[in-house]
């Protein structure tokens, strides 16, 4: 996948794209399953790992990485924040409690006797400020002293302006799809000491900004610079199926 940028693209596009190749080319299901490969290859998983998830498709990418963490004989438990479950996102749930994954609600001190957190809470789509439990959740994580991979996006930031009044502090960040603006703002690197993008095959629906990865000193024309703290290279996983379990 050597080439000379990534695109960097707004919250809305990345919705749009993600429908059009449902729509035409691949399952959300498969999509999901890829995403959560795109991290479980992104981490070299040892030690007790919490995945917290809310509802929605964030959360169905925990589900999911904690079926292939319980595949490949890493223990996991997942940490609820939500009930709330997509068609996606219950398939992988009922996959993780066949497979043993302990579950249980979120409550106080539920992150101190872990090694890893993995925040699937809230989505690129999050605006505003974080309400309770969330709230309460982002800070414990904050404060475990664990390592925390964020999945898609530190929760309680903003896709598209990389703003927040209270987010997850990630050791890494493994965006689906393609980089969000928000994610290569000055803020955002704050929130975040590595970003990398799992490619999961999505199509994009429409070009917006590139952003040079191509090692030069100074940005191609018409690229954006790179952040230092953005991976150049993606992660590939645009051929994984849910059936391969590696």
């Amino acid at each position: 996948m050597n080439q000379d940028y990534l695109d960097c693209i707004c919250v809305e596009n990345m919705r749009e794209s993600d429908r059009l190749t449902i729509a035409r080319f691949c399952s959300g299901r498969t999509l999901m399953y890829r995403a959560a490969l795109g991290v479980f290859r992104a981490v070299t998983w040892d030690g007790r790992t919490a995945i917290a998830v809310g509802g929605g498709n964030n959360g169905g990418d925990g589900y999911a990485l904690a079926c292939i963490l319980a595949r490949n004989g890493h223990p996991c438990r997942i940490v609820k924040l939500s009930e709330k479950l997509t068609e996606e996102s219950a398939y992988y749930a009922k996959q993780a409690a066949e497979l043993g994954v302990p579950m249980e609600p979120y409550a106080p001190g539920v992150f101190a006797a872990f090694d890893t957190v993995v925040d699937c809470l809230l989505g690129t789509g999050f605006q505003g400020s974080l309400r309770e439990p969330w709230r309460s959740a982002v800070q414990e994580i904050n404060a475990s002293g664990a390592r925390v991979i964020s999945v898609d996006i530190n929760s309680g930031m903003n896709g598209d302006t990389g703003e927040a009044e209270t987010a997850v502090c990630s050791d890494l960040t493994v965006t689906v799809g393609f980089v969000k603006r928000g994610l290569v703002t000055e803020n955002a690197g704050r929130y975040m000491k590595r970003l990398v993008v799992a490619d999961i095959g999505i199509v994009l629906a429409r070009q917006e900004d590139k952003l040079c990865v191509s090692g030069e000193t100074e940005p191609l024309a018409g690229m954006l610079a790179c952040p230092p703290w953005l991976q150049r290279e993606p992660i590939d996983v645009r051929s994984a199926s849910e059936r391969e379990y590696d």
